[in-house]
Parts: C-alpha cells; structure tokens; sequence
C-alpha cells in the first residue's frame, strides 16, 4: 500500500473488488468487494513483486486489487466445489 493511504485504499480497493466481482460474475456484497480488493491487492503485490513487476500510485494498486481479488474469486470458488 506505499503510495496510497488508508482510506484511499479502502476505495481502491472496493472498486477493485466490485470490477472483479463483476468480472468472475459473482455476488459477495459490498464488504466483501472492499475485502476482497485490499487483501487482493496485497496478494497480487507480493506474488507480482517476487517476479520484479511492482504496481505503483492508485492505476497500479487498483490493477493489483482487481487481478488479486480475481484470484481470490476463482480460489474460494475452486475450494467450495
């Protein structure tokens, strides 16, 4: 989260977890769309920082929110089955 603070991560991080729930055509909720982006954003940061691709400002943390929150989708869904 360097380069954003709190509350404009929490925005980012909904409208990533919205765009992602849209995306995977899932229906989780608003709490979990915000969750879901944060810790999806989280996710995508470290697993795209262990390759050398680093996302920066509030373009690259709401693309690493949606890719993370997208996997997030298709993992939870992958367990439920």
């Amino acid at each position: 989260m360097e380069g954003v603070g709190w509350i404009a991560a929490a925005i980012i991080g909904g409208i990533a977890g919205w765009l992602a729930e849209f995306f995977m055509k899932s229906n989780l909720g608003m709490i979990m769309n915000v969750l879901l982006g944060i810790v999806g954003a989280a996710l995508a940061s470290l697993i795209f920082g262990l390759l050398g691709i680093q996302f920066t400002g509030w373009v690259g943390y709401l693309a690493a929110g949606f890719l993370g929150a997208c996997l997030l989708i298709a993992l939870g869904r992958a367990i439920r089955r």
